[in-house]
């Protein structure tokens, strides 16, 4: 006879347990200490089982009927229910271990064995710090569209435009991740295209007439800032490499008879060695300096250790001593300069002048055909430029500049 609410609540425990039937299989334990438990009784490949379906009044009688019919389609497919249950319970206890945190640690992880900098490393961990709190100990796979949504709108509304888009596209990049490993199987971040807000790319503020370069160049001259500060911005405005490439820079990236300057791919923001001509005046820039602290590993060492360069303010903090603000030049603003004066020369194409700033070629073709097609071009551009800056800093006859003024690069 099937089973009633009434007739379960009536049901008294007694010394032995109490099997009552509600049919097809579905029972209902009483047990001694007064307990009331579900069980569904069934038989799989000839053997007697018993599958648990919960404790009554929590499983109500309905309830224990729905899960007995669920379990009795599988059996019809051929499934055992009570070893499909082990297994959901296996899968849910991995898909909980796998974190958001934990799988972006994998990825990082892949990231540095393919070549990351490990100061890039730092910035992408600060940059999930702020995410973190929100879903970093949730499971990856759970974790919905508006969950991110709103991390993200946290850090938008502080005004980091920037830095909300860079988080973003991190995770992005963290999701696909575990698609690619089988522990997802969407990217949320690609429905929120968007819903944040869009920012201008500021470019990196640079000197674009030629005389008031010269009167920087001479500025630097003249200035009281530490030798190997001033070396640091000289060589710069020679070579006009990203600024952190310069002060990382160590001596056994040097061949000053070769008169190469080779960047390895670890250090470089495309991941791929740079090699760079030195000028005459870049290698007297040098020789002078190895002279003065060529023991140690770099060229540019912080006053506090040798072991370690100078950092990222000190050159930008020197501009500022010689009274330059932010919005009149930066050190990366010396990559805008020699952009622009190089493109407005005329003399050299421009993909040997984008080719010496280490920009990206669109395909693997083209780089590696760059990568030596317009090297004797930018031997000669480097020299040319070198003696150019000498005329500049001596405030001597500026060449005229024919053609529209390109936007400095911001990278």
């Amino acid at each position: 006879m099937a089973l009633t609410d009434f007739a379960i609540r009536a049901v008294k425990p007694a010394d032995k347990i109490q099997k009552i039937s509600d049919g097809e299989g579905l029972q209902l334990w009483v047990m001694p200490a007064g307990s009331k438990l579900w069980r569904w009784a069934y038989r799989y490949n000839g053997q007697q089982k018993t599958l648990a379906l919960g404790a009554y009044p929590e499983i109500t009688l309905a309830e224990a009927r729905r899960k007995r019919d669920e379990a009795k389609a599988l059996l019809a497919s051929g499934i055992d229910p009570g070893l499909q249950r082990k297994l959901d319970k296996i899968t849910r206890a991995i898909s909980d271990a796998v974190t958001f945190d934990s799988v972006a640690e994998e990825y990082l992880a892949k990231k540095m064995r393919e070549g990351l900098a490990a100061s890039t490393v730092k910035r992408l961990r600060a940059q999930l710090r702020l995410v973190s709190p929100a879903f970093g100990n949730r499971p990856i796979a759970d974790i919905t569209i508006p969950e991110v949504l709103v991390a993200l709108q946290k850090i938008d509304a502080r005004g980091t435009h920037e830095m909300a888009t860079r988080t973003k596209e991190l995770c992005g990049a963290i999701f696909r991740f575990a698609m690619a490993t089988g522990r997802r199987m969407d990217d949320p971040t690609q429905a929120l295209k968007n819903a944040l807000t869009n920012h201008k790319v500021k470019h990196r503020a640079a000197i674009l007439d030629p005389a008031a370069f010269g009167a920087l160049l001479r500025a630097i001259d003249d200035s009281d800032v530490q030798q190997t500060t001033k070396a640091a911005l000289k060589l710069l405005a020679l070579v006009f490499s990203r600024p952190g490439e310069l002060r990382n820079a160590e001596w056994q990236e040097f061949d000053l008879e070769k008169a190469i300057w080779r960047i390895p791919a670890g250090r470089m923001k495309m991941r791929r060695e740079h090699q760079i001509p030195l000028s005459r005046q870049a290698l007297e820039i040098l020789k002078d300096l190895r002279a003065f602290n060529g023991d140690g590993k770099y060229l540019f060492p912080g006053n506090r250790s040798y072991q370690r360069p100078i950092s990222e303010n000190t050159l930008n903090a020197a501009l500022r001593r010689m009274g330059y603000d932010k919005d009149q030049v930066t050190a990366h603003g010396f990559r805008g300069t020699a952009s622009t004066l190089l493109n407005e020369s005329g003399r050299f194409s421009p993909d040997a002048i984008e080719r010496s700033l280490a920009h990206q070629d669109h395909d693997e073709i083209s780089r590696a055909y760059n990568s030596g097609a317009y090297w004797n071009e930018r031997v000669t551009m480097a020299q040319w430029w070198a003696d150019h800056l000498d005329v500049l800093r001596e405030g001597g006859k500026v060449i005229a500049m024919a053609g529209k003024r390109k936007t400095p690069p911001s990278c």
